[in-house]
């Protein structure tokens, strides 16, 4: 039986949590790299009957993980594979508040993590199965804030603004090649996780959109983290996925 590849960031908690649950199916076979390992996630990929690898790697340390991933596909090899995608989702932001209150440390880590390291992989993913003669594809996961200015969200404003002009570049890279592999940066939309209990609870004299947060979690405006990874897997099964480099899953 061929599988389908799926290589998740960011897979332990929020939305990549359930993404990764959701990919959990017998004909796929799922690498996720997190901080953490999630036992429970063990547990579900067994009971699907779903190859599942988890490696625990700080993002923080991008060019190690992406030597890691480069090395690991080039010994997996296509044999047996169907297709193969990368899926960067995870990311960090820096300490809420303006840029020149921001502690240079933190600010290096939020760009390593949400902009240097999905850059990275996607390079070792890109090369290590250029050669590959199946379906690939690369989501990135970004953000609304990637397209529009937030006071007090410079770094992660930075990174996600990044990550789409990265994948637009690697489009135009991937369309000149006889079997490049198709690409795509989409906001998710607005989700409940632990992202948006930052910024909810973020001091409103460092962040002028706090009050703006509150309400949306008030008026029931957030989606939760099990829709949000439906309507992104929903989009990456696409027939067009691809066809445009940056989108939003709300289009």
């Amino acid at each position: 039986m061929t599988q389908h590849l799926y290589i998740l960031t960011g897979a332990s908690r929020g939305m990549g949590l359930a993404m990764a649950e959701q990919l959990l199916q017998p004909e796929h076979r799922l690498l996720c790299l997190s901080r953490q390992v999630n036992p429970a996630l063990t547990v579900k990929a067994a009971d699907a009957a779903c190859t599942l690898e988890q490696w625990p790697r700080d993002l923080n340390l991008g060019a190690q993980a992406a030597a890691d991933l480069g090395e690991w596909l080039s010994q997996l090899g296509r044999t047996g594979l169907a297709s193969a995608t990368l899926i960067n989702n995870a990311g960090v932001i820096a300490r809420i508040g303006p840029l020149s209150a921001s502690d240079p440390a933190d600010l290096a880590q939020a760009m390593r993590v949400g902009l240097e390291a999905p850059l990275l992989l996607a390079a070792a993913f890109l090369r290590a199965t250029e050669s590959w003669r199946l379906p690939r594809k690369l989501l990135n996961i970004s953000s609304g804030l990637g397209r529009r200015a937030m006071a007090s969200q410079a770094a992660y404003c930075a990174a996600k603004a990044g990550m789409d002009h990265f994948t637009r570049c690697i489009a135009l890279d991937e369309a000149s090649k006889p079997h490049g592999a198709r690409v795509c940066s989409l906001a998710p939309g607005v989700i409940d996780t632990d992202m948006q209990v930052q910024l909810r609870t973020a001091h409103a004299a460092d962040f002028p959109d706090q009050a703006n947060f509150v309400q949306l979690k008030a008026q029931g405006l957030l989606s939760s983290p099990a829709d949000a990874a439906a309507r992104v897997l929903a989009w990456l099964a696409r027939s067009d996925f691809g066809a445009t480099p940056v989108a939003d899953v709300r289009d």
